[in-house]
């Protein structure tokens, strides 16, 4: 059986949609659904039941899912104890986490790996923590750094790095925005806001704005919390984002933390796998080293 066709079909079993599983798979929608069809042909069952709208995996589908999982993780098993140095791990993890966290705690998790692993390639994305569950969700990313959600998802194991607060942040220049918060009382529901799009600081600012009954003036909606460093630094409105991300940014000084009646709930930041990718060596490796900086930090 081809091992290709099960990471596709593991992939596609994860993100239910043949359009995202190519993309990530690197393969035509076509070569994708010609590969399912072979599987399902060899099995004598049918794994997807789709249709224009749906894919929806099948009792068969389920269960060749374990078996798909288990027979990737004991390859990856054989292949390193078949290696010349049964110590020495060898290959590729794909690490996704947002631009602040790239160059803040990840610099010295990386470095570590680097040192105890030297043969396993780490391929980094940046990109907004808003979408990193769903990263790993989608089988796109090995390991994500992200927010702990207030929910976290059963395929999902968290080990938690750093606490952060979120902070209200405002412009240091003389703008419209820092007259209005001059003002007693201020006038929340005029103030411009600096929003981000979706994501667990989005949900808690939105929390914050119906427990003051506030209908928010919101200015704009960005993706990333640096974005909204930079638009509130130029005088644009006033923003959330975590205090890790106000202290490592380049704009810090074009910023200043405003105090309000309500202390909004801090980030629990920490790296996020799905359960069944912790089976993989090298993915396990990197989940390991984490875990033992965190326990020397403590």
């Amino acid at each position: 059986m081809d091992l290709r066709a099960l990471k596709q079909f593991l992939h596609l079993s994860q993100t239910l949609h043949y359009g995202k599983t190519s993309e990530a798979m690197h393969v035509s929608p076509s070569t994708l659904s010609r590969s399912i069809t072979r599987l399902e042909e060899e099995l004598g069952a049918t794994l997807f039941e789709r249709d224009n709208r749906t894919v929806v995996l099948t009792q068969a589908g389920r269960q060749f899912r374990e078996f798909a999982e288990a027979t990737l993780a004991h390859w990856q098993e054989l292949r390193h104890k078949l290696q010349n140095d049964p110590i020495e791990l060898r290959g590729q993890i794909r690490l996704y986490c947002s631009v602040t966290a790239s160059y803040s705690f990840m610099l010295g998790m990386l470095t570590a790996f680097r040192t105890r692993f030297p043969n396993i390639e780490v391929v980094l994305e940046t990109g907004d923590a808003a979408q990193a569950i769903q990263k790993v969700m989608d089988d796109e990313t090995d390991i994500a750094v992200a927010p702990r959600p207030d929910h976290l998802p059963n395929p999902l194991s968290f080990q938690s790095i750093v606490e952060t607060p979120l902070e209200f942040i405002a412009p240091i220049i003389d703008c419209p925005v820092k007259a209005q918060l001059s003002q007693n009382p201020v006038p929340w529901s005029q103030i411009p806001f600096v929003v981000s799009e979706y994501g667990l600081a989005r949900k808690r600012l939105d929390h914050w704005f119906r427990s003051h009954s506030l209908k928010p003036h919101i200015y704009a909606q960005v993706a990333g919390h640096e974005a909204i460093v930079s638009m509130v630094g130029l005088g644009f409105g006033v923003g959330v984002v975590p205090g890790l991300v106000i202290e490592n940014s380049p704009l810090k000084n074009k910023i200043e933390r405003i105090q309000t009646d309500t202390v909004l709930e801090p980030f629990d930041v920490g790296l996020c796998v799905l359960n069944r990718r912790l089976q993989d060596p090298l993915v396990n490796a990197f989940w390991q080293t984490a875990k033992d900086l965190g326990d020397q930090a403590h």
